[in-house]
């Protein structure tokens, strides 16, 4: 069989590596350049490549074509292959085919890294034999080439559930739903939040689907769509009778089989929003049957994800928070909402079509100044000019931290939340937030 693979980079190499573990004929193609690593890594696994090129005649005598999610869906080699019939495949449902292990998956608009990390943390720290990948760390393709884990939890984006055709997950998560890359979806929200709601579209009864009982596009979703999987709510806003959700003010509570419960205040994650990651990531744990003791202690245990609403220091009674990864306005608004002290709040980049009305109010009260980050600020400026009387303009990382370090006083927060893409002035939403650290312990 010949496989072509789309893209260089770490989802692309995996699935390379494992066609070729699998005896498949293998190409690799990349209209960009590939970073030299990868390229080390190729020709040592004696994978045939080319940068800076598509050679279609090639591409489009493939028999399967793996594309990595960064390619986007209008690209014209995209409408060629789709032209031509060709089976077009994401990494993960291609290195789906070549394992029999147990799939958690998680998808959502916001919290996916973090409720992934969870779960595989509770796995982990129960001893069970278990890949992290996805959108995470090493490539799914890779793992299943070279390790024989019994269960791999995967972060799912939507571009990855474009591609599937038998992707099928024991248990499936779908954290919430928000305005987010409409770019790639025509403008239209309820595409995008079907897309998201593939990841269940192959699961069958015998398979476990988790959703957010508080989310407004799951609720309309769910009366129009067949789920066949079994179906566990968590909500934070009321009790169910199965499922997870808060009791009083105070307590989690998953009820599946038997009862697990712990005090919020003894999860290791701050905010609203993580205490609903940490009820679905609970309910993951219950039906994977692992006790009650062992979810608790790890819950209690975990640490935080780099990059989101990560603590980096407090100097001079002030807090600095690194939450480079809120590249949303959904993923701003659980930031500014877990904030106890007032907030110097650090924002801006490529913006993805923000609308800055869902977290007006949060601004109003939490917020004492706010700091522009970005090449073009000029948006944001325009919008909350007449909400907020301290609005600063900066282009650098150095300068955002000093202005943030002046406006701040005692019992303040510095809070980075760009409620935006970083590729105007960064590589990355890691390499912003790594500044943001260093210009910190500056």
């Amino acid at each position: 069989m010949k496989v072509v693979v789309l893209g260089g980079g770490e989802s692309g190499c995996g699935a390379a590596y494992l066609a070729k573990k699998q005896g498949m004929e293998v190409f690799l193609s990349d209209k960009g350049a590939i970073k030299d690593h990868y390229k080390q890594f190729l020709t040592d696994n004696d994978i045939e490549f080319e940068e800076e090129n598509h050679d279609e005649e090639r591409i489009l005598s493939a028999d399967w074509i793996v594309k990595s999610p960064g390619i986007p869906k209008k690209a014209d080699i995209i409408q060629k292959i789709q032209e031509k019939g060709i089976r077009l495949s994401s990494e993960i449902e291609f290195a789906s085919e070549f394992t029999n292990a147990k799939i958690i998956a998680i998808t959502g608009s916001n919290g996916k890294t973090t409720t992934t990390s969870l779960i595989y943390y509770i796995l982990k720290n129960d001893g069970l034999n278990v890949g992290l990948g996805g959108n995470i760390g090493q490539s799914f393709a890779r793992q299943v080439a070279d390790e024989n884990h019994e269960y791999y939890v995967l972060e799912v984006s939507s571009f990855q559930l474009d591609d599937i055709q038998n992707f099928r997950p024991y248990i499936s998560l779908l954290l919430n739903l928000s305005k987010d890359h409409l770019d790639q979806y025509n403008y239209n929200y309820e595409e995008y939040a079907l897309a998201k709601f593939r990841i269940t579209e192959n699961q069958e009864n015998d398979n476990f689907f988790i959703y957010n009982k508080d989310d407004e596009m799951s609720k309309s979703l769910l009366e129009k769509l067949e789920i066949k999987a079994r179906m566990i709510p968590f909500s934070t806003k009321e009790p169910l009778p199965e499922g997870g959700f808060v009791k009083g003010e105070d307590t989690i509570v998953v009820k599946l089989k038997d009862e697990f419960s712990m005090k919020i205040d003894e999860l290791s994650l701050m905010g609203n929003h993580n205490v609903a990651n940490s009820l679905a990531a609970s309910i993951a744990g219950k039906i994977l049957e692992i006790n009650n003791e062992s979810i608790r202690n790890s819950l209690m245990t975990f640490q935080a994800v780099e990059h989101r609403l990560e603590l980096v220091s407090e100097q001079d009674g002030i807090k600095y928070i690194n939450d480079s990864k809120a590249t949303n306005v959904n993923a701003t608004y659980y930031a500014l909402e877990s904030m106890k002290t007032p907030t110097v709040w650090i924002v801006g980049g490529v913006d993805k079509g923000n609308d800055y009305s869902e977290i007006e109010d949060l601004v109003k009260r939490k917020v004492k100044a706010i700091v522009c980050l970005g090449i073009d600020n000029q948006k944001i400026i325009s919008y909350f000019k007449d909400k907020k009387e301290m609005i600063y303009d900066t282009s650098s990382m150095e300068e955002a931290v000093k202005t943030a370090k002046a406006l701040a006083k005692k019992g303040d927060t510095v809070l980075l939340s760009p409620c935006c893409a970083s590729f105007d002035l960064f590589k990355s939403y890691e390499d912003r937030g790594r500044q943001f650290k260093e210009q910190v312990l500056k």
